[in-house]
């Protein structure tokens, strides 16, 4: 039988007191739905409007992003919308180029949203990082929150390598190069530990 997040988090479970845990303290894994196919291109123009916004902000830019659109907000929708309008929706310019970018990719066929889900994590990431304004960690959140993959380390994230220090070095983070090796013993469920780590990086009360 296949794994998922809750066979894997009771593999991890019996592997590491640490996860045992924290696994106690926050419950299960919550990740929510993944996302149809056909949503693919609307998340990954989310994630680009999002980035380095909070979360009301995020929403609030995110939504005057839709209303520029009339209908689905496809790849083809986005391009006959002057670059302007997504300026007005409070995009900068640098998100604007973005996500016409990565709608004229997905429109011309340089992107297939369709078949990422047949691509192994790394196959997926360099096929997104071609996209202006996607890099390493955007294609990876892709592949944690969308295609549901259980073995994605964000080395790059702060707030994994903040929990990870938390629930394992007694308060002090590692470098994103020093995390890297550390995930390793958790092969192949590193995407359960990085949201483990998530949540004890939010949890003021959390400390080993």
């Amino acid at each position: 039988m296949a794994a998922n997040h809750l066979t894997a988090t009771e593999d991890l479970v019996q592997r590491d007191p640490v996860l045992a845990d924290l696994v106690e303290r926050h419950g299960p894994m919550r990740i929510g739905a993944a996302p149809p196919v056909a949503k693919r291109f609307e998340t990954l123009a989310n994630a680009i409007a999002s980035q380095q916004l909070n979360g009301r902000a995020a929403q609030t830019i995110w939504g005057r992003v839709l209303g520029k659109v009339e209908g689905p907000f496809t790849a083809e929708a986005v391009l006959a919308v002057a670059e302007s309008s997504w300026r007005d929706a409070g995009l900068s310019g640098a998100k604007a180029a973005s996500l016409i970018d990565l709608a004229a990719h997905v429109a011309d066929g340089r992107i297939q949203l369709h078949r990422v889900g047949r691509m192994s994590d790394s196959e997926v990431v360099e096929h997104l990082i071609s996209v202006r304004g996607i890099g390493p960690w955007t294609a990876q959140m892709f592949l944690m929150f969308s295609l549901r993959r259980l073995d994605v380390w964000p080395t790059g994230d702060y707030g994994v390598r903040i929990g990870y220090g938390k629930a394992f070095r007694r308060g002090v983070a590692p470098t994103a190069k020093e995390l890297e090796p550390l995930g390793d013993r958790f092969r192949p469920f590193r995407s359960v530990v990085a949201w483990y780590c998530w949540a004890a990086a939010d949890d003021p009360d959390f400390s080993v």
